[in-house]
Formats: structure tokens, sequence, C-alpha cells
């Protein structure tokens, strides 16, 4: 009996080499003078090119979460480059820090365009050089203020072929008479009560994409506040505003896996 159990876990570990091995590759380079450190996550074990993917990560910017929530982004189907969008070894140490940092670049479209343009041409270099990324398959996702930042981005380039954003904060440009290239095909994945971001303003982000005449998608969840792919949004005293929903992530990728597999 005692080898029977030592044969099935020997088995069991062989089995387990076998699987998907997420790469984690901290990648860093300058803006301006300054640091910056993304991460690009990918499965190594996949052989052959896939589309490139960049992440805008919420207002907690690059670490454990957002690193997580970029290894259920790539899967086996996709290479994600989780961007630094406030400087190498900085991150905001409370939720008001968190507000102030993020608000501050969320708010200068020259900035933010800037720091998320350098790190689409860093995943894309960096994806080149390894072999790994289709260079005509690029695409962005974003999550909270992220997503907006990426909207942004999207708005002032033609190269980002789709877009997913998840639960996004201020989906209108933080420059709303300036110029927009937007061309890139939308899916907003959003709780139907958030109250960060209300329907309306998601309604105002369908007009402007009817009026830019690209192929969107909005899907809403019933029953749904914001943060709902955050694993950290448990606090029972502001479960009203945002609150981490396991079913409701999990479908929400489901879509996004679809949406890209379609679009790009």
């Amino acid at each position: 009996m005692n080898r029977l159990v030592l044969a099935v876990v020997a088995l069991m570990l062989v089995g387990g080499g076998a699987e998907a091995e997420m790469v984690e590759r901290r990648i860093e380079y300058d803006i301006d003078g300054q640091k910056f450190a993304s991460v690009l996550v990918y499965d190594d074990t996949v052989a052959g090119k896939r589309p490139a993917v960049l992440m805008e990560p919420d207002w907690a910017g690059v670490g454990t979460k957002a690193i997580a929530q970029a290894r259920t982004v790539a899967g086996k189907d996709y290479v994600v480059l989780v961007a630094d969008l406030y400087g190498a070894g900085y991150a905001p140490k409370d939720a008001k820090e968190m507000q102030t940092t993020s608000f501050a670049v969320r708010n200068d479209v020259k900035l933010s365009r800037a720091r998320g343009g350098k790190a689409l041409e860093v995943m894309l270099a960096e994806g080149q050089k390894l072999g790994i990324v289709d260079p005509a398959k690029v695409a962005g996702v974003g999550f909270c203020i992220g997503g907006g930042m990426l909207l942004d981005l999207a708005r002032g380039r033609s190269d980002l072929k789709a877009v997913a954003v998840f639960h996004v904060t201020f989906p209108q440009s933080a420059d709303p008479a300036g110029e927009s290239k937007l061309a890139s095909k939308v899916l907003a994945l959003h709780g139907a009560d958030d109250p960060v971001t209300p329907r309306a303003a998601i309604g105002a982000l369908e007009d402007e994409l009817d009026a830019a005449k690209v192929s969107w998608e909005v899907v809403l969840f019933s029953g749904t506040v914001h943060s709902f792919t955050d694993v950290t949004a448990t606090d029972p005293t502001t479960a009203r505003v945002q609150r981490y929903d396991p079913q409701v992530s999990r479908r929400s990728y489901a879509a996004m896996r679809e949406f890209f597999a379609d679009a790009l």
C-alpha cells in the first residue's frame, strides 16, 4: 500500500512538471531620466508567437495583485506586460496615496500616454527579442483607473487593435478637447451598480465609440459594483462601493478572451 501511494505521488510530481510555467520577467527602462520597471508575464511552455497585451493596472500599480491578474489574462494565449506608471521601486502605501498618485498621472494625458506608450514599445521590443510575440496582434487591458489610462492611450495612437477595460474609472478622456485617433475595438466589462463609474458615464463612452465608428461591446453585470476582479476588495464596510465577485470575475475574463480571439 505504501509503495502504491509513493508511486501515485511520483506520477503526480512528474505530471506537474509538464504544467504551465508562467514567467514573470522584470524589465527596466528610462523615461526622461526616471527609472521604470514593468513585468512581462507569459507561459514559457508555449511554442510560437502570441498576441501582445499591454496591461495598465489599477491604482495600486505593479505588484502581487496586478501580476496575478496578468497571469490570468495571459494563460497560454497571450504575452502580457504589466506597465509601471509610477516609477521603479515606488508603491502607494494606502488608499489615500493611491488616489493622489494615480489621479496625478491620469489627469495629465501627455504624461499617461508617454508612460503607457513607452511600456508598449518595451513590451514589443522584448517580446520580439524573445521570439514570443506577434507584433501585428497588439491589444490592451486596463483595470479601474488603468482602464481610463488605457482608453486615453488608445485615443492617442492607432496600433492597439483591441482594448478591454474592467470596472473602468474615468472612461472619458483627460483631454476631452484634444484630437482622438481612436481606432481600437473596445470591450467594457462593468458592474451595473458601480457607483464609482455610473451607467451614465458608460453611456457617454458608448456615444464616443459610436462617433469614432469603432466596433464596441459593453457588458453590464447586474448586482455588481466596482472592483469585481480585485481579490483584495473584501472589506464589508466598503462592499456597496467595491466588492470582489469571483463568479463575475470569471465570466468577465472569459468574455475578454472571446473578444480578443475575434478581434486580433
